[in-house]
């Protein structure tokens, strides 16, 4: 029992030699993560600390409380001037889109002072789960078609990023991650320092360690093997003699994207693949096709890979079946003029060739015409579809009355439903003319001012009093597209002081916390008016607000002209300089007020007052 309970408990210098490293790692989250916006908390340490010539850079897992989402944080030790040219870096990859490179989500230069909040500098990427390339290699090599596959979808988003004039940097198996949908992401974007020859020659390195695999032992390439292609590309990537080395990422990518030659026996490229190679190309897939075509028959003469019929020889023609009752020679008009009777050409020998046909009995009791009775090659057609059924066919198919019925059918059927058409218009335009009049000599022709909504009528307001809103919404453009209590926005005009709408609460700054310029809620009044100015009541007074108008609706704050500014307070009226003349009011929130757990502002009511 003695020994079970030593066994249990680890030794008691291992112990305090744990607790030593966990209280320096502490320490030493403690001391990194100093300076940060509350909106971060910093979750755990991930990878190296990457050195710089201006200090060091470490990265760590943390959460957004804001966003409630998990992103890599990556702090600049020293911050201040030390940090502006990775911060600029860093500020050009925010433009970049490409799911190849982790997206920059913010970043700061920092004022160098490790107390203050923001003191530090720092850039804000996403998070990318999956494995890394580093674990995936040091199971072995990947397959060639996986290899083309992840470097080339990682050279095009490099290419993006040198498009725009920067250089990635960080290219290494760490910080390639495979993600779970088969897509592949770049960690650390961008980092401290970096060359495009530097990627170009970091990308030749990455194909390299995925043909070969990472040797577990200590860490090297094994030694180099894989189609011959990519061996070139690998070596062309890396190469530093004038005019051998690639010109571009791009150029990368495209070669990557090209299907792998293949030998004269149709072998993959891979020097170990076994099993036959389909050669799936189009020249391919023609050969194929002809190779499965049938064999010319006897009377088919063959002309290299074209067949042509044997020229002594003519292709079978039926016989002209019999369109009279009588027998009586047909009329030119039944068959057209180029039309003949096959029974009338005298058959070539061969394979075509028929046997004479005796006279068969007549069909009626005049005329000079005998038909034949039907070929043996066609009894299988009447026998599938039970010969012919329809009528006698003669003169009567061309009938003159019949045609002109036809046509005036044609013709007379449109017509007809034009007209009935026009007639339900007529009437439908009358009745609704009669009920109008009807209306108008009741009601008389000026609309009320209730119906003002919609934008046809004149204001029923005096001058100075209060204009009704018709809607309003909350006028958000800077923000990240997250609701700003919009289900609240008819409280703050539904004439009860103690019903209201409020912003979310934002910390580290009255200033939205630093995130945008403000929010507004815009007012629809229905139509342009005359306008004098807005009376806006708070309940938490000390916000500053703009008051902006427009007769069109806008997207962004330079739609709307500015017409009176102040600080909101219980009931401050925020008179214009001179009448507007505006359909839109937009009531803008630039400050916010101290509250709960930040900074917040509400409108309780807001009133639009009419001009004299």
């Amino acid at each position: 029992m003695t020994d079970s309970s030593q066994e249990a408990s680890p030794p008691p210098e291992r112990s305090r030699r744990r607790s030593v490293q966990d209280r320096e790692s502490t320490l030493s989250m403690t001391s990194t993560t100093t300076g940060l916006p509350d909106r971060y908390r910093p979750i755990d340490q991930v990878g190296p600390d990457e050195p710089t010539p201006t200090g060091v850079i470490r990265c760590w897992r943390a959460k957004d409380r804001v966003l409630n989402r998990d992103v890599a944080i990556r702090v600049h030790t020293p911050a201040g001037p030390a940090a502006h040219a990775w911060i600029s870096r860093a500020l050009t990859a925010g433009g970049l889109a490409t799911p190849a490179l982790a997206m920059v989500y913010d970043a700061s230069e920092g004022s160098g002072d490790p107390q203050a909040p923001g003191g530090a500098a720092y850039v804000v990427n996403e998070w990318i789960d999956g494995e890394t390339l580093g674990e995936r290699l040091s199971r072995g090599p990947m397959p060639d078609r996986e290899v083309r596959t992840v470097l080339r979808r990682l050279a095009e988003g490099v290419a993006e990023a040198h498009r725009v004039g920067l250089a990635v940097g960080g290219l290494s198996p760490e910080n390639v991650v495979l993600r779970p949908n088969g897509l592949v992401g770049l960690r650390a974007v961008p980092a401290a320092t970096g060359t495009i020859d530097g990627d170009i020659a970091a990308l030749g390195a990455l194909l390299e360690a995925c043909l070969t695999g990472l040797a577990p032992a200590d860490g090297g390439v094994r030694p180099l093997s894989g189609p011959s292609d990519l061996l070139a590309l690998v070596r062309r990537a890396r190469s530093t003699e004038p005019g051998h080395g690639l010109s571009s990422v791009a150029a990368m990518a495209s070669l990557l994207a090209e299907r792998p030659r293949t030998g004269p026996g149709g072998s993959g490229s891979h020097p170990h693949r076994t099993e036959p190679h389909r050669d799936d190309t189009d020249s391919g897939w023609l050969r194929r096709l002809r190779d499965r075509r049938p064999q010319p028959a006897a009377d088919v003469v063959a002309e290299g890979d074209a067949f042509r019929l044997n020229p002594d020889t003519l292709p079978p023609v039926p016989r002209v079946r019999p369109l009279t009752e009588s027998g009586a020679p047909l009329p030119p008009a039944a068959l057209g003029g180029d039309t003949i009777d096959a029974g009338s050409v005298a058959p070539r020998a061969g394979a075509y060739a028929v046997p004479p046909v005796a006279p068969s009995r007549r069909r009626g009791t005049t005329g000079e015409q005998a038909w034949a009775e039907p070929d043996e090659s066609f009894d299988v057609l009447a026998e599938g579809y039970g010969g012919y059924g329809g009528p006698p066919t003669g003169e009567t198919d061309i009938d003159e009355d019949g045609a002109r019925r036809h046509r005036l059918v044609v013709i007379g059927l449109p017509l007809l439903a034009l007209l009935v058409v026009i007639g339900l218009a007529w009437w439908v335009g009358s009745t609704l003319l009669d009920v109008t009049d009807s209306v108008d000599e009741v009601q008389g022709s000026t609309p009320s001012a209730s119906g003002s909504a919609d934008g046809s009528g004149g204001s029923g307001a005096a001058a100075g009093g209060e204009i009704p809103i018709v809607t309003g919404e909350v006028f958000d453009p800077l923000g990240d597209g997250q609701p700003e209590n919009d289900q609240d926005v008819q409280l703050a005009f539904d004439d009860d002081p103690a019903t209201r709408w409020s912003t979310l609460e934002y910390r580290g700054s009255p200033a939205f916390g630093n995130l945008k310029d403000g929010v507004g809620l815009l007012l629809d009044l229905g139509q342009s008016q005359d306008l004098s100015g807005v009376t806006v009541t708070s309940v938490t007074p000390g916000a500053t607000v703009e008051i902006r108008t427009a007769d069109e609706p806008a997207d962004q704050l330079d739609g709307f002209t500015p017409a009176a500014d102040g600080t909101v307070e219980d009931g401050t009226e925020f008179a214009f300089d001179e009448p507007v003349t505006a359909r839109f009011v937009l009531v803008w929130i630039t400050g916010l007020v101290q509250s709960e757990n930040g900074f917040s502002a509400d409108i309780a009511d807001v009133a639009v007052h009419a001009a004299g």
